[in-house]
């Protein structure tokens, strides 16, 4: 999953970079309202967190810009102001939500995984065939024994089974899971990929990781 954070505050944005990314998300900040829009408008987000008032291009200006786009990604504010009337004004800016500083890291985490969910991107529950993901418990099933994965194969693996039966791209993965720009000439996928496989085998002729030649990955049934 990926996030975009616009949080001019230095001490907030470490600490929600540090928290999510433990969480699995891949993070993109930007402490600034000009960069915080350019990122909005040319990546693709599974959320974004807007902090209301950021140098630049105000937190508002950023979210009405990202919906004149008609890009529906989930929206959350977070914010100092703490009337009424502010929060009607954001929310009808087009944001989702909105958390009031200072606020807790597992109250956000919560907001967040609402929206996703709301978005049809979360659920507690992902899987392919015999292999699930409990992402409350953060293990990974075949059938009814536990395979350990580290922390980067579940996040490869629960990005793949998001996108069950629709074919990733390498771009979008290492993007995704890795939050580093695409290189051409980097194996890191291919050497995941096949961990994953060897980990995976359920010993029944089926692969639910497929390679599609020139284009990336995809997780199906068969």
């Amino acid at each position: 999953m990926r996030v975009l954070i616009v949080e001019d505050e230095k001490g907030i944005l470490n600490f929600l970079k540090d928290g999510l990314q433990e969480e699995n998300f891949a993070v993109d900040a930007a402490q600034d309202g000009n960069e915080g829009l350019e990122l909005a408008l040319t990546n693709d987000y599974d959320i974004v967190l807007l902090d209301w008032m950021v140098p630049g291009v105000s937190g508002i200006e950023i979210c009405r810009q990202i919906r004149k786009q008609d890009i529906s990604v989930p929206i959350i504010f977070l914010t100092a102001k703490d009337t009424v009337k502010d929060a009607v004004f954001g929310l009808e800016a087009g944001a989702n939500d909105y958390i009031r500083k200072p606020f807790e890291f597992e109250e956000l985490l919560a907001r967040i995984r609402v929206q996703l969910r709301e978005n049809g991107s979360e659920h507690a529950r992902l899987e392919v065939g015999s292999i699930h993901l409990n992402l409350d418990t953060h293990q990974v099933f075949k059938g009814e024994t536990e395979i350990k994965l580290t922390q980067k194969e579940f996040a490869l693996l629960e990005f793949l089974i998001r996108n069950k039966d629709k074919v990733c791209s390498r771009t979008r993965i290492i993007e995704h899971v890795w939050d580093i720009h695409f290189d051409s000439d980097t194996s890191v996928i291919d050497v995941y990929i096949n961990f994953l496989r060897k980990k995976l085998d359920t010993g029944d002729g089926k692969n639910h990781i497929g390679t599609i030649r020139g284009v990336g990955y995809i997780a199906r049934e068969e």
